[in-house]
């Protein structure tokens, strides 16, 4: 009998961040950040000017001195420190889940098996040793700060495994040592890192509960505005507002897919690494700030073919497209055969 892909295929995600939340304080008081206050979201209402790109027959000086006329009035949302506090507090929590390659769905018995014996083939192989240490570099470097880390003048990582409610283990990072192109760890922090990464691995491998709190200390200025996440308002009639950001309960944060999608940038594995580093892992390699697909279907790189050729034919890929497809069924999805 011929193997053919599952009509029915889906994944469950084995690295699952919680939002993250932003808090307000001082450098020098980060040992009593319990007690910091959340950011929150204020509403601004602002006149702004005609800065788009005009059509060609909107150029002409008296039409464009008449748009000007017309004021463009919006209210925005934005979130700052206080004008007493310097430091950004952001902080979530991480599960790390066993059962990989486990489909949470899947209705072909004969392809579960041999997709589980594949990912045993790899575990035993090559364990979860690289996928981990990247996962664990990226909470090392903050890249889950996004544009909160553009510009900080010192950023702190604290990573804690929690045991019962309490840190059993607690690993320090100076988050801007690290460099967001590779996943070197600076001397300093060789030996921390492996440690994070090893727990991670452990993990994901099912040898123990791993449940870690993230929190980063970031120094940007008394007052300065800060960026959480921003909502997609698909019925813009409902609002009256221009932009609006994310807020848990009153305190801004991060979406937990915007956390999830920083710790999974480890792929360096696609062919144009070198114009842009590591993106995140997508079936296609798609960065959607390019608008590009960097794993395309007819080069034979992106996760559906990867896969088919490992599982249906028997054609192990190089192991560092291994490492990519282990990486996607890390992340999760529906990957059934399309109809």
């Amino acid at each position: 009998m011929t193997l053919k892909t599952a009509s029915v295929l889906a994944f469950e995600r084995k690295l699952d961040p919680s939002d993250a939340l932003f808090f307000a304080g001082t450098w020098d008081g980060r040992n009593d950040s319990s007690v910091w206050p959340p950011v929150e979201i204020k509403v601004k209402s602002v006149r702004g000017t005609i800065s788009n790109r005009l059509k060609t027959k909107d150029q002409d000086a008296a039409k464009l001195d008449a748009a000007i006329e017309n004021p463009n009035l919006q209210k925005v949302d934005v979130a700052a420190l206080p004008s007493q506090a310097d430091t950004l507090k952001v902080v979530f929590t991480l599960r790390v889940l066993s059962g990989t390659g486990q489909p949470s769905a899947c209705n072909d018995a004969d392809y579960q098996k041999k997709l589980l014996d594949t990912v045993g083939g790899y575990v035993g192989t090559n364990g979860f040793g690289e996928l981990a240490r990247r996962y664990a570099s990226n909470l090392a470097n903050a890249r889950f700060l996004w544009r909160n880390r553009v510009g900080a003048e010192t950023v702190e990582v604290q990573v804690a495994h929690l045991v019962g409610g309490q840190a059993r283990n607690t690993w320090s990072f100076d988050a801007l040592s690290f460099s967001l192109r590779d996943f070197a760890a600076p001397p300093q922090s060789a030996a921390a890192l492996d440690e994070l990464a090893k727990l991670i691995s452990d993990g994901l491998a099912g040898q123990g509960h791993v449940l870690l709190q993230v929190t980063a200390y970031v120094r940007v200025g008394a007052g300065q505005e800060v960026f959480p996440s921003q909502e997609l308002i698909l019925d813009k009639g409902r609002s009256d507002k221009s932009k609006t950001l994310y807020a848990v309960d009153g305190t801004a944060g991060l979406h937990s897919q915007k956390v999830g999608n920083a710790i999974r940038t480890i792929d360096t594995w696609y062919p144009e690494v070198d114009e842009l580093g590591p993106i995140a892992v997508e079936p296609y390699g798609s960065v959607t700030t390019r608008g590009k697909a960097y794993r395309q279907p007819r080069k034979s790189d992106d996760f559906y073919s990867l896969l088919d050729n490992w599982i249906i034919k028997d054609k192990v890929p190089a192991t560092e497209q291994q490492h990519f497809v282990i990486a996607t069924l890390i992340r999760g999805g529906v990957f059934g055969e399309a109809g």
